[in-house]
């Protein structure tokens, strides 16, 4: 059973940043996105920043150039660097991954099967 768990979390001015992990845990099959996704209150969750098991990323344009997606050599946990923090990036940030089978959409949530429980991320002017 694959099991996710996000940490790093925490509030910030205008301008900082923060380090999200994901530690990716039960996995038994090979090919797969892993993506970073958000949801403020009352909005619908967002897809965020996605990396694939062939180094590939994807962003959401409104992160592009401040959020780096990454994973270590194991492929055991998963980041998201983000810099330059505005009070709109303000969410719970969930890590997913996708399924033994998946379209190649990257940014759909529908092709994640798997979350974690969210942890929040509130950067304050």
């Amino acid at each position: 059973q694959t099991e996710l768990v996000e940490s790093g979390g925490g509030s910030v001015q205008v301008g900082g940043s923060l380090r999200l992990s994901c530690s990716v845990s039960g996995v038994t099959y090979n090919g797969y996105y892993m993506a970073w996704f958000r949801q403020a209150p009352g909005e619908e969750r967002e897809g965020v920043a996605v990396i694939d098991d062939s180094g590939d990323t994807w962003y959401t344009d409104s992160v592009t150039g401040r959020f780096t997606i990454s994973q270590d050599s194991s492929e055991s946990t998963l980041y998201l660097q983000m810099n330059s923090l505005k009070p709109e990036d303000t969410a719970l940030y969930f890590c997913a991954r996708t399924g033994v089978s998946f379209a190649h959409v990257p940014m759909d949530r529908s092709q994640y099967p798997n979350w974690g429980q969210g942890t929040q991320v509130t950067v304050s002017s």
